[in-house]
């Protein structure tokens, strides 16, 4: 159980003990940390120790892309990213205009933040409209004879996009998780909670937030009332970006601070700051609401500028499951598809090799479908459509890593994608979904935004 005992400090103070300290650790939010017996032993100090993030740990996941990945630290490690929902519907026979993608999630709640987050995990991307970060903060409270006490509190961050057609993003902030055990000075800890726009791109564009933060309370008052919304949004035409994009990237940058209260010696006021977001707004032309349905100053829509994952089900039924094999060999052993080219490695499979959507440049994207008509013909011969097949090719035509990337780029490898005549109800279920896919999550032209492809 538990036990928080206020009043310890002014206790010690009167019978005129030793000095007061207390050592504040900044952990990931499921972080275990030793017990009471365990510091007092000796045998924890050193666990907890190692434990603690550096004053220089990472802030930036490895998965934010656009300008905002320069942005800080970047993560060594992925975050952890929930599968994509693919309808039951979806995995039967059926027409290419029936086939549709799933919609990705846009409400995170705080028991999903937190099962996700367990061990040293720092970041869950539920979708690029629902992400959560966190920080634990514990102190350990000391008398010269060593711990006396321990105190914990967990803060919880999540960044979701809760409506389609609406520009403003909610960054819910929980303060859960308070022990105390021991003899501590927790009734006078100060916890402070505070959401910046560290920096955006362009410059001059000015954000619109509320006033929910920042907030410092006690521990106590923060106990009876932990829960925090901070909005913030951009309005449509401050933005950049080629094809009237209307782009505004941004850094959104919690902090989580621990003052320790009067008394008690040690660093303070104690500063975390958990993972960063990536916000992005845009009023894309070839995306969703880009008129905003009769209200122009809410056109375009947000969402988290983080890689997005496609996938495509190579399961017997799926309807685009020719495509998905096609792509599961390119990964697996691209020497053996076709063209031929034994330095091949074609991207698309990892974050750090991500495909990039093109859209706007007509001319590139018929260069790309022309090339893979030409290799289809080329190992196929003339004849490769009969029985209703088609040339499908990996990477995707409508990518920059599209099979014609060598004529617009010199830098890069010959002959660096495969194609493959496949059944074309299945070619068409594919690129169905892909486009779904692109609408869905507000994937914008370019190599501001980025996706992989998975195959289950």
């Amino acid at each position: 159980m538990a036990v928080v005992l206020p009043g310890a400090p002014s206790a010690a103070a009167a019978d005129g003990s030793a000095e007061l300290t207390a050592r504040t650790y900044m952990l990931a939010p499921g972080a275990v940390t030793p017990s009471l017996a365990e510091l007092k032993a000796g045998t924890g100090a050193q666990r907890l120790g190692m434990a603690a993030l550096p004053e220089d740990a990472e802030t930036t996941p490895m998965e934010v892309v656009g300008p905002a990945a320069a942005y800080g630290k970047r993560a060594s490690t992925p975050a952890v990213i929930a599968p994509a929902e693919r309808p039951a519907e979806a995995l039967t026979f059926m027409s290419p205009a029936a086939v549709s993608y799933p919609e990705p999630a846009r409400a995170l709640t705080l028991e999903e933040c937190r099962g996700n987050l367990a061990g040293a995990s720092r970041v869950y991307v539920k979708s690029r409209f629902a992400v959560c970060t966190g920080l634990k903060v514990t102190t350990v409270w000391e008398k010269q004879s060593g711990a006396v006490g321990t105190s914990s509190y967990t803060v919880y961050v999540r960044g979701t996009v809760p409506k389609e057609a609406d520009r403003t993003m909610y960054f819910d902030y929980d303060v859960t998780d308070f022990t105390a055990v021991g003899s501590t000075g927790v009734s006078g800890l100060k916890i402070g909670l505070k959401g910046d726009i560290a920096a955006d791109w362009p410059a001059a564009a000015t954000p619109v937030t509320s006033k929910t933060l920042p907030v410092t309370k006690t521990w106590l008052e923060m106990r009876s009332n932990p829960h925090f919304t901070h909005s913030v949004r951009y309005a449509p035409g401050q933005g950049t970006g080629a094809g009237a994009a209307d782009l505004v990237a941004a850094v959104y940058q919690p902090e989580v601070t621990s003052t320790l209260p009067a008394g008690w010696v040690g660093e303070s006021p104690k500063t975390g700051k958990p993972f960063m977001f990536a916000p992005r707004w845009d009023s894309a032309s070839y995306l969703r609401n880009s008129t905003g349905a009769g209200n122009p100053a809410n056109k375009g829509g947000a969402a988290f500028s983080m890689i997005a994952t496609l996938e495509y089900s190579s399961q017997p039924g799926a309807p685009e499951q020719a495509v998905a094999e096609h792509i599961k060999q390119a990964f697996a052993n691209p020497k053996a598809t076709k063209p031929l080219n034994a330095l091949k490695n074609v991207p698309g499979d990892t974050i750090q090799e991500p495909l990039h959507r093109l859209f706007l440049d007509q001319k590139r994207l018929d260069r790309n479908r022309a090339v893979s008509v030409r290799e289809c013909k080329r190992y196929w011969g003339a004849n490769y459509t009969d029985g209703g097949k088609e040339c499908d090719e990996f990477p995707f035509a409508s990518t920059y890593e599209g099979s014609a990337i060598d004529e617009f780029d010199p830098h890069v490898e010959k002959n660096n994608f495969s194609v493959q005549p496949i059944p074309g109800d299945q070619n068409g279920a594919g690129g169905t979904l892909l486009r779904g896919f692109y609408n869905a999550n507000r994937i914008i032209d370019g190599p501001e935004d980025g996706f992989i492809v998975k195959i289950n």
